[in-house]
């Protein structure tokens, strides 16, 4: 692909990745009460699971593989965003498709394991089962949801938005703006930690403040793709006034 190409792809890609996972995402809390429901007691939880059959599992999957489509996107956001005066954008990168993989694994969870869970819990008439089932799905939730999924994931999406923001500012393809638009999402995602240790350390202060910086975060990744669209739109068009060539319209 040349270089137009690249940056018109990389625009679809964010808008599809923005839209895409905001419709997984309506339906659990439609269906599912996400995610308040993750603060409810772990009976309910998984008894609510069981009801939603495999309408529900199907929906984690598509959240999961929607997850996905964004190591795509950041790997072809550092090739229009790439400069000498950018080393750091690498490591950046390196950082956005792991923060990918381990949401999307940290989703997984609720495809391949809780449904196990919640048909033992459902079905079992025995209380020694149940709270076996209990204490696995509170170590599976904690590590593969908050540790992975969450902690993890969204640690190393920070430094990817730090990285990609400071090098937008910079960037001849964006303006400024739309650099510190995406950096101004970092304290939201650094102080919605509290949120996460305060699992293990009930007397941290907690924060509450992820949602927020998640929409702003979103609104910024819908921004980065149709502005790389208008920009190869525009591009394009000089390129063919400039070589003065007729433009045909397409039949």
């Amino acid at each position: 692909m040349n270089r137009l190409q690249i940056i018109k792809t990389t625009g679809i890609l964010f808008i599809l990745f923005s839209i895409l996972l905001n419709v997984p995402y309506y339906l659990l809390t439609q269906n599912f009460e996400y995610d308040d429901i993750l603060r409810k007691p772990t009976g309910y939880v998984l008894t609510q699971f069981h009801a939603g059959g495999a309408g529900l599992i199907l929906t984690w999957f598509a959240f999961a593989v929607m997850a996905l489509l964004f190591i795509p996107a950041s790997v072809l956001l550092q090739k229009v965003l790439g400069r000498e005066d950018t080393p750091y954008l690498s490591a950046a990168t390196i950082m956005g498709v792991l923060s990918g993989i381990l949401q999307s694994v940290g989703l997984m969870r609720w495809v391949f394991v809780i449904p196990v869970l919640a048909n033992l819990y459902v079905e079992s008439a025995s209380p020694a089962t149940r709270e076996a089932v209990v204490v696995v799905y509170q170590a599976v939730h904690q590590y593969g949801g908050v540790a992975l999924g969450e902690q993890m994931g969204q640690f190393l999406l920070t430094f990817w938005t730090l990285g990609v923001g400071m090098a937008m500012l910079k960037s001849p393809v964006f303006k400024p703006w739309i650099g510190w638009l995406g950096l101004v999402t970092i304290p939201f995602w650094l102080i919605g930690q509290t949120e996460l240790l305060a699992t293990v350390i009930p007397s941290m202060p907690v924060w509450e403040v992820t949602p927020i910086g998640f929409m702003i975060w979103e609104v910024w990744l819908l921004v980065i793709g149709v502005h790389l669209l208008r920009f190869a739109s525009k591009s394009n068009s000089r390129w063919v006034n400039n070589s003065k060539m007729p433009i045909i319209a397409s039949e």
